[in-house]
């Protein structure tokens, strides 16, 4: 079985399997589209994953009518949600299995354990939106026990 993420095809390869010229590719990673990774000769190599994304790119452009510069920021929200929602399940699994209660914590990204009983002072969480500090407030996931049937 092959890895998805295996480097193993040359421009042309990949082109090829994309339905593209070289050339494109080439631009693609100069914008910072699709990036492979590089040989010790500096030559680049595709993945199946790689090729996957050239061909998204390729249909957000064509079927789509969206600019290079609006793929790119579509491309980079999409791995940061993908990120987010990783991170997510892991709390969620963390839980599930300890039944602890997180809260944002002072810095942005931050999750902190809260102690059962204790509350979070909604004055020491701070929440940065795009460099704007904002406070006041905090996001606490929490989870109630299940219903035990009577």
């Amino acid at each position: 079985m092959i890895d998805d993420d295996a480097p193993v095809l040359t421009v042309s390869k990949a082109a090829e399997l994309a339905g593209m010229h070289p050339q494109t590719l080439r631009q693609y990673d100069r914008l910072g589209l699709v990036v492979p990774r590089r040989t010790r000769g500096r030559g680049r190599r595709y993945s199946r994953r790689d090729v996957a994304r050239l061909l998204q790119v390729q249909r957000l452009a064509q079927v789509e009518g969206i600019n290079l510069a609006g793929i790119k920021r579509i491309l980079d929200l999409e791995e940061h949600v993908s990120v987010l929602e990783d991170r997510l399940r892991d709390l969620i699994l963390r839980v599930q299995e300890e039944g602890r209660v997180f809260a944002a914590g002072p810095s942005a990204g931050d999750v902190v354990v809260v102690q059962r009983g204790q509350r979070v002072r909604s004055s020491s969480v701070r929440v940065d939106l795009e460099h704007r500090s904002v406070g006041g407030g905090a996001l606490v996931l929490w989870r109630p026990p299940p219903r035990r049937e009577e």
